[in-house]
């Protein structure tokens, strides 16, 4: 039984080339923040630890079929699955029961996060119709930041005729950054296109 097991050798699948950002990160980034903050060792260099994706379904959370085609295009957008999120109470007033589904996030980490922040950065922010920048005021305190998207059009992968609605989402960019600064120059060494 050992015997068979020693000969079934499972092969390596051959190691993905790093993103173009994660290349860019470890390379330009990290030397400029240790000389900017003057850290003493490289693992104090900030760095993004996970991108969440999140949209709301408000008016078709009635609607099976209009959620599975908001969860496809988010899908396409991010190439993860995403999840549900419940209502955690009920509210009368918006005919909201504990329990029904409201939103749908994406949690992206590793390679997908890299690639998402690429295409983000350099692809869908220059598709905003009148775009001079993001803010560089959405900064929680803690190093996080969130930016809001008005339209799911700016991405490559959504096809114009295929949408239902035009839908927003939220993302959250989230770093191991100690302040906000520190983020900021993180971000703005990574490309994010910061109001001048």
């Amino acid at each position: 039984m050992a015997d068979k097991k020693a000969e079934k050798k499972v092969e390596k699948a051959p190691a993905l080339a790093d993103s173009r950002v994660r290349t860019q990160y470890l390379t330009e980034v990290v030397p400029y923040l240790m000389k900017k903050f003057v850290y003493k060792s490289v693992m104090q260099c900030p760095k993004i630890d996970k991108i969440v994706i999140n949209t709301g379904l408000g008016d078709i959370k009635d609607n099976q079929k209009s959620m599975q085609t908001v969860e496809k295009e988010l899908a396409l957008i991010t190439g993860q699955k995403p999840i549900y999120r419940k209502a955690t109470k009920s509210v009368a007033n918006f005919k909201l029961r504990e329990g029904m589904n409201v939103g749908l996030k994406v949690t992206l980490r590793g390679r997908k996060m890299y690639d998402f922040y690429d295409k983000l950065v350099s692809i869908a922010l220059p598709r905003v119709r009148d775009f001079r920048g993001v803010s560089d005021k959405s900064f929680d305190g803690r190093g996080n930041y969130a930016l809001g998207l008005k339209e799911q059009l700016i991405f490559p992968e959504i096809t114009y005729d295929q949408v239902e609605k035009i839908r927003g989402m939220d993302v959250c960019i989230v770093t191991t950054a100690q302040t906000d600064e520190e983020a900021r120059e993180l971000l703005r060494a990574l490309g994010m296109p910061f109001k001048k």
